[in-house]
């Protein structure tokens, strides 16, 4: 049975990731400001996403990078940013649809958004149910990882 009425899910989805285009925006303008810097959790299996074989190998579902003291040729499009980072003295470019994130988390202010995409749970319900979660969570080790372009799990944020 086809829904009807006002899809709240997908318009909520649109929002946060036109929010997290417009931080990135600022930070390609401006740099990071103070203390900032972003996990960005993103599914690796979501068309669009275009990265080197041997990371795609290496973290075939889920991979996150780390948005901080080394980064490179930040561009934002209505549907995706392209980042350069730097894994073990190699730069390589990354291609991120927004569809494809999972987490955004900037750890210096306890801020974080969480993608999770559920199968329905009825059969009257044919598409897929989409859940937004604002988390504010944090272990209070806010250490940064050395080096740029580190890819970290977010199990500390996760519930």
């Amino acid at each position: 049975m086809a829904r009807s009425g006002l899809d709240y899910g997908g318009m909520m989805l649109q929002a946060l990731q036109g929010m997290i285009a417009e931080v990135l925006r600022k930070v390609a303008a401006e740099g990071l400001p103070g203390d900032h810097h972003f996990f960005i959790t993103f599914d690796t299996r979501e068309d669009g996403v275009e990265m080197a074989d041997w990371l795609r190998q290496r973290y075939p579902e889920e991979m996150t990078i780390v948005v901080q003291h080394w980064f490179d040729n930040l561009t934002i499009q209505p549907d995706h940013f392209t980042i350069t980072l730097n894994f073990g003295n190699s730069p390589e470019p990354l291609k991120i649809p927004f569809d494809a994130l999972r987490t955004f988390v900037d750890p210096s202010v306890e801020f974080g958004l969480r993608f999770e995409t559920q199968e329905s749970a009825t059969d009257e319900e044919e598409d897929e149910d989409a859940e937004y979660h604002l988390d504010a969570e944090d272990d209070g080790d806010d250490t940064p990882p050395s080096g740029g372009g580190e890819v970290v799990r977010l199990d500390r944020w996760r519930k």
